[in-house]
């Protein structure tokens, strides 16, 4: 492998060190708990050692684990190592609670995913951490928000609901100059399109359930960490007791290696309806950051390589039942939450209910599509029938 491969090179070859595969092409299940020992001097050897890929006990993983954790730091530009979680919340959680200690201040976007801000105003409130929400369009004017017990900023760009484009360049730097981490939910992007720790990110987080996976049938998180960042996280991951299963790593191993492909076919099948939905009379708005109609569309042609397959669209008028016959109409599309999987998905969005900086103020309700693997035209007829069933 050459010492820079392109992205779509890493995803393939990332993570398949030669002594985890054995000459198979992918590292095989090692399912572990407990793990023996020669004599009691090897045992107390190994105890006083780091343990980062070196068997010790199942909870600290073995080669199933490692693979993917090194593929996807492989990913990432410049970053040092990656810890993996059996969730994105819980991925959310480790890289907060590292962060953070009683007395300290976050400073989260408005427009972060819901259980992030569950997160904050429950678990972190009651101990004692508080939260601000900022505007997600803030950019260099973060540095305002900046108080001495600031510790971390939080961003997601773009927002999951409403796709605003944060200027995570900006942000970074007026962070870095007063001493606080940085932390993005980089799930939409993944680092193929957004390589987050090379633009000064502290700590790039993944729902790996989407893209990473992209098969809608494992649950898994990641956290990738700049260079000095990674034991920190290790250590409190590791006393949180969070651990991966071997059969979920594997799952998220093989799904990385089509997540190139994958998100070439995201990106243009989405791009095709969005276009379409715009020319829609019922459509008011298409939320979709790689149209040049989007408010935020200079910063992602800036910073993106690329855009994915989940946006929203915002209904000229129209009532909740309106929205509610658009939905339940789509044959192709079903009805759920997640993303980032073969299949293409469309739900109900309600922006209003999530916010506490900022009022976003829409013609009409909001319809969130993850478009899915299917041939774009079918999809498009599906969604022509809900728009006549809107109407």
């Amino acid at each position: 492998m050459s010492d820079d491969p392109k992205p779509d090179t890493a995803v393939v070859a990332a993570g398949r060190r030669p002594e985890w595969t054995a000459g198979v092409v992918n590292t095989p299940v090692w399912r572990a708990s407990t793990i023996l020992y020669d004599d009691v001097a090897h045992l107390r050897a190994a105890a006083g050692k780091d343990t980062h890929h070196r068997l010790f006990y199942g909870r600290r993983g073995t080669p199933t684990q490692w693979s993917l954790a090194d593929a996807l730091t492989e990913l990432e530009p410049g970053a040092e190592a990656t810890f993996l979680y059996p969730s994105g919340v819980a991925a959310i959680a480790a890289v907060l609670l590292t962060l953070l200690s009683p007395g300290d201040e976050l400073l989260l976007v408005d427009s972060a995913y819901d259980p992030t801000r569950a997160m904050a105003t429950g678990l972190l409130k009651r101990m004692g951490i508080t939260t601000r929400f900022y505007d997600p369009t803030i950019g260099a004017g973060i540095a305002d928000l900046i108080g001495d017990r600031t510790r971390a900023v939080f961003m997601e760009s773009p927002g999951s609901l409403t796709f605003e484009v944060q200027d995570v360049p900006a942000i970074v730097a007026a962070a870095k100059a007063r001493g606080v981490a940085t932390i993005l939910d980089n799930t939409w992007a993944t680092p193929l399109l957004f390589p987050a720790i090379a633009h000064g990110v502290d700590y790039a987080m993944l729902a790996c359930t989407k893209y990473v996976v992209g098969h809608s049938d494992v649950m898994l998180g990641s956290v990738t960490a700049a260079p000095g960042r990674f034991a920190k996280l290790r250590d409190t991951s590791f006393a949180l007791g969070q651990v991966v299963g071997p059969d979920d790593a594997w799952l998220g191993s093989r799904g990385l290696r089509t997540m190139a492909v994958r998100l070439k076919q995201h990106e243009a099948s989405a791009l095709e309806i969005a276009r379409w939905l715009e020319g829609r009379a019922e459509v008011a708005q298409v939320l979709h950051p790689a149209l040049p109609s989007h408010p935020g569309h200079a910063l992602w042609q800036r910073d993106f390589r690329g855009s994915s397959g989940l946006f929203a669209f915002v209904l000229d008028g129209g009532d909740e039942a309106a929205r509610a016959a658009l939905i339940d109409t789509l044959h192709h599309f079903g009805i759920g939450y997640s993303w980032g999987g073969f299949e293409s998905l469309a739900i109900p969005v309600d922006p209003a209910r999530y916010r506490t900086a900022t009022t976003p103020d829409f013609a009409g309700p909001l319809v969130r599509l993850q478009i899915g693997l299917e041939d774009p035209a079918d999809l498009i007829a599906d969604l022509e029938r809900g728009l006549d069933a809107f109407r």
